[in-house]
C-alpha cells in the first residue's frame, strides 16, 4: 500500500484537491477538486513528477 498512500499524499497536498481515493486493483484514482484552483493537467503533472505513471483514460464528472 506504499504507492497508494504516496500517490494520495501527493494529490491531497495540491491546492484545490479536497479528497482522493486511490486503488491498485483496479488501477484508478478518484479525485474531488475545485476546478477554479487546479486543472486535471496540473494534477497529472504533480503525480508524474512524483515518479508515478498516469493512464491515458480520464473521466471528468461535474
Amino acid at each position: 500500500m506504499g504507492c497508494v498512500n504516496s500517490v494520495k499524499t501527493v494529490m491531497e497536498k495540491l491546492p484545490g484537491v479536497s479528497h482522493t481515493n486511490v486503488s491498485l486493483d483496479p488501477s484508478e484514482a478518484t479525485i474531488e477538486f475545485d476546478s477554479d484552483k487546479i486543472t486535471v493537467d496540473q494534477i497529472k503533472t504533480a503525480v508524474i513528477d512524483a515518479g508515478f505513471d498516469i493512464a491515458e483514460s480520464i473521466t471528468t464528472v461535474k
